[in-house]
Parts: structure tokens; C-alpha cells; sequence
């Protein structure tokens, strides 16, 4: 059978905050939703997509997309920090009609798919990679076969047995970018972009390694998985077809494999296309090669992100960096790609699970002294999935399941820190940005020496000046919610959430879906 499908990306504002972070809110279509998208189309299916990544949250606006589309099947995908908005859509779709069936994907909903229908009107869930689970389901299989699937039956929620990782990526048809209106992404903040409009794309899924505060397992599973060259390349082609002229690959590990990765920047080398990229995520330290990095810059590659996350050894043997990412190895790294000609970012968190106050100088010595062009700092936060939030859960450290409050600016105590409190992490927090940035000789020179190189010294200026007035941490960007005061309700702190569980049955509890009585109407 034939659905109308409308997938959602709910709004990123919340996310951000008021931050210094938030002038980099990436403006570009959701990767998830269009390989979603285009195996469904492919089934026959008519597929619509409503990005709201850089809008405000605007139910009113919600519905009048589900209403033109004619909709029977209405898939969210949710972080944590989005999952209220998937709570309130919930609602909505099913005050529009209770025939519509509304179903949710992505980090939250896979990591608690049980809870997830508890707290949402949700039909149904899916865990792990919706790539095929999502088409079977509107294609109206039955229920009990589809595996990674979560779902209501009567008065009882079954979670199926989970689905394998897709084992060969090129099976998978092309996202379907073209379902995103191209003018949308010009407005992609210069501090990440050179070349709007920009995309999202993955050339391989997955990563070996376990930090306790990294939920990619939950929807990507342990292990690593890679397209073809020839494939990444013909991805590249169509992404420039449609009129993009850069793309943020969101692959975990790319360079791990350097053979492979050299093979992927030969093959986008040979299309002869004038495509500017960047390593959202990919360059771990220890993987670092100033022969790829060369090559890489010759197929497009501008800038490569490093997770150093802390300038603490023995903190990145703790939370799980393998034994292999060291302080070393990351000024290493630096240096090579630097003389490759590419630019470089590094990403830091303060409150790691290990972390204390002087494991938090370190990290903020090692930042103001790495020669990186670009670089964030963020709370470390236990998101539902990670190592980390269940270690948490299981020795009673969590404060809050206000998903509002999970974002990585927040000024809301989350947890109760083994060693640190909010209000020390928060002093460093501030801390980091002015010594690393704000009052940082070297940064501030590498920013006008390159500002001056590229040509893009006005728009430092621009956004120095915005960063320069904007708070370490933010207040949390509220939301003006449909209907909070009837969304279902589940009691975390006497039913913490475990695990997920497959092949169950769980009775849906009478007041299960019950709110609060006084529970103000928006926020």
C-alpha cells in the first residue's frame, strides 16, 4: 500500500541556548531523515520533509504541513534536547486525526523506546537504523516481523528483536536531498561554512571505540561500516547536481581506514567537481596522516575536527578513548594537518565523568596552547544511551528528566557529579573561553593571519563581536507548546529507565499517560 509520509526535524534552538556555541547552529538538511526518506520514496511511497532545524518551534506551522500533505504517516526524529517537541507534535498529529500514525526515530527514541510511547502518543518506535524498518512499516507489514521495531498493541507495548546494521551501505539508495528546499541552506553561520548552501553527508556509519558519553551505539551499533569509493563519489555528484556546494561529513572515524579514505578523495578527485568539504566529526588523533590530510585537501577537504575532548591523559584512558588518543598525539595531529593546508577545529568538554577541578586546568591549558583554528567547549552531558546516563541512573545521580534541560550549554543541574558541582564546572566553563579565546594572543592571531588568507576577515569581525557578548552558558531557549498540560507522564524517578530490552511485552500501566493537574498550559 501506498502512504503519505511527512518526516519532521523538530527545531535546534533549544538546543544552543543562548551560548557562545550558538553562533555556529548548523543550518543544513538532516542526513537521518533523507536516507529515510529516500528508501521509502523508492517503495513508492509520497514523501514529504519539514526541517524546523533553524526555525523556532511553531506547532501552528506543523499542522498546516501535515494538513496540506494529506498525511497518514507522520515520523519525528529526536535528540534529547528535542524530545519535549516530539512530545507536544505527538499530541497535535492525534488532535488532527487519531487515524494519523505517528511514529519516532533517532537517538532518544532508540535509546528508550519503551519510555518514549510512554511519554508521547507515539504509535510506534524505531531502534537503531530506520533506514528499512521505517518503509516496512508504512508498507504495512505486520507488526511482530519488523524488526528494531517498538510498538503499541491494545493495552501492551512489544519491542521486537532489534535489526542488524546494514551490512552493505551501497544498497541504499542515494538520500534524498532534493526533498529540501536548496534556498533554506544559504544562511549557514561563515564561522562553518565557505560555500553555502551546505549538506549533510556520510561516506560510512559506526565506530570501534566506547566513550561513556557517546550514544552513536544505540542507533549506528559497535562496528564500522563503509561505502564504496565509487559510491561516495556518485553521492558528491548529486549533492553538487542539486545545487550544494559544500558538505559536513558526519562520519565517526573517516580516516581510521586511510587506505579506504585515500581511495574515497581519489575517487571525488576523478569527478573533476569543485566541491568544498569538512570533517564534522572523523579525524580521531591517533588516525592522523599528513599524506591523507594532503590528499584530502586536494578533493575539496578545508577543515578537520578533532575531539580532544580533554587535556588529561588519564582522564582519555577513562572515559574510554581506547588507550590510543593521548595529549601527544593530538598536538601531533595539529601540526600535520596545518602543514596539509587544512584548517583545524577542536572540540573540549568540561565535566567528563572523570573530570576534576584539576583535570579541568589541564584540558584548558592544552586548549590555549594547540594551535587550532576554531574550537568549542561544552558541558559534558549523560545523555539516554551512553554509558555514562546509565551509570548515572544506577547509582541515583540523576537530578532531572526535564529533556528541556539536556542540551550541552545548560545551566540546570542534570547529575550530581561524582567530583564537581554545576556551579564549579560552569566558573571553568567561562574560564575556558576567555583564556582559550577571548584573551588567547596566539588564537586571536591565527584568526586575522587566516582571516586575512581567505578573505573571510570581515565576517571574524562579524561573529567575534556577537561571540564576544554572548554567555559562556546559556538560559535554555524556550518553547511555546501546544498542549504540555496533556502530554503522558512517566514517573523516572520511581521507574528509572533501564536499558533497552528486546523481544518484551510490557503492560501499559493506567496512569501511564495521566498529567500533572496543575501543569501550566506553554512554556
Amino acid at each position: 500500500m501506498m502512504s503519505r509520509i511527512l518526516l519532521i526535524n523538530p527545531s535546534y534552538a533549544p538546543s544552543y541556548g543562548g551560548a557562545k556555541a550558538s553562533i555556529v547552529n548548523p543550518i543544513h538538511p538532516t542526513l537521518g531523515l533523507a536516507t529515510v526518506a529516500a528508501v521509502a520514496r523508492n517503495a513508492g511511497h509520497d514523501v514529504a520533509i519539514w526541517d524546523m532545524s533553524w526555525r523556532p518551534y511553531d506547532f501552528a506551522k506543523v499542522r498546516e504541513q501535515i494538513i496540506a500533505h494529506r498525511a497518514d504517516v507522520v515520523g519525528i526524529t529526536a535528540t534529547t534536547a528535542l524530545m519535549n517537541q516530539l512530545r507536544d507534535l505527538s499530541v497535535l498529529i492525534k488532535d488532527i486525526d487519531p487515524a494519523i500514525r505517528v511514529v519516532a526515530g533517532g537517538a532518544h527514541p532508540s535509546a528508550m523506546p519503551f519510555e518514549t510511547l510512554m511519554e508521547t502518543r507515539c504509535d510506534a518506535v524505531f531502534v537503531g537504523e530506520a533506514d528499512l524498518t521505517f518503509t516496512e512499516y508504512c508498507d504495512g507489514r505486520p507488526l511482530e516481523s519488523i524488526t528494531g521495531l517498538c510498538y503499541r498493541d491494545g493495552d501492551q507495548v512489544r519491542t521486537n528483536a532489534p535489526r542488524l546494521p546494514i551490512a552493505n551501505l551501497d544498497d541504499l539508495p542515494i538520500p534524498a536531498w532534493d526533498l529540501y528546499p536548496i534556498a533554506d541552506y544559504r544562511q549557514m553561520s561563515r564561522l562553518m561554512a565557505r560555500r553555502p548552501p551546505v549538506t549533510m553527508a556520510e561516506f560510512s556509519r559506526g565506530c570501534v571505540f566506547t566513550c561513556d558519553f557517546c550514544a552513536s551505539k544505540v542507533t549506528m551499533a559497535k562496528g564500522y561500516r563503509k561505502k564504496s569509493p565509487e559510491r561516495c563519489a556518485a553521492e558528491v555528484k548529486r549533492m553538487y547536481e542539486l545545487g550544494y556546494r559544500e558538505f559536513m561529513l558526519a562520519d565517526d572515524i573517516f580516516t581510521s581506514d586511510q587506505k579506504w579514505a585515500r581511495a574515497v578523495c581519489e575517487a571525488i578527485i576523478a569527478t573533476g567537481i569543485d566541491m568544498a568539504w569538512t570533517c564534522t566529526n572523523g579525524i580521531r588523533v591517533e588516525s592522523a596522516d599528513e599524506e591523507l590530510f594532503r590528499i584530502m585537501r586536494r578533493a575539496g577537504c578545508y577543515r578537520v575536527s578533532f575531539g580532544f575532548e580533554s587535556g588529561n591523559d588519564d582522564v582519555l584512558r577513562q572515559f574510554g578513548k581506547g588507550g590510543r588518543a593521548s595529549i601527544e598525539q593530538g598536538k601531533a595531529a595539529v601540526q600535520m594537518a596545518r602543514r596539509a593546508g587544512i584548517d583545524t577545529n577542536g572540540f573540549f568538554l568540561l565535566g567528563l565523568s572523570p573530570d576534576t577541578e584539576e583535570t579541568m586546568r589541564d584540558t584548558i591549558e592544552f586548549a590555549s596552547k594547540i594551535p587550532v583554528d576554531m574550537m568549542k567547549f561544552g558541558l559534558s552531558i549523560a545523555f539516554p544511551g551512553t554509558p555514562m546516563f546509565n551509570s548515572y541512573v544506577a547509582d541515583g545521580l540523576v537530578k532531572s528528566y526535564d529533556w528541556d534541560e539536556y542540551f550541552i550549554y545548560t545551566d540546570k543541574p542534570l547529575f550530581s557529579h561524582r567530583h564537581l558541582t554545576l556551579d564549579v564546572i560552569q566558573k571553568y566553563m567561562d574560564l575556558a573561553y576567555k583564556k582559550c579565546i577571548l584573551y588567547n594572543p596566539g588564537f586571536i592571531a591565527r584568526r586575522l593571519l587566516r582571516g586575512i588568507r581567505t578573505g573571510e576577515f570581515f565576517w571574524d569581525m562579524y561573529y567575534a563581536i556577537k561571540f564576544f557578548f554572548m554567555p559562556a552558558i546559556g538560559k535554555s531557549v524556550t518553547s511555546v507548546y501546544y498542549a504540555r498540560d496533556r502530554w503522558p507522564r512517566w514517573d523516572f524517578h520511581n521507574n528509572p529507565p533501564k536499558p533497552a530490552q528486546y523481544q518484551t511485552v510490557h503492560k501499559v500501566p493506567t496512569t501511564a499517560a495521566k498529567p500533572p493537574a496543575t501543569e501550566e498550559m506553554t512554556r
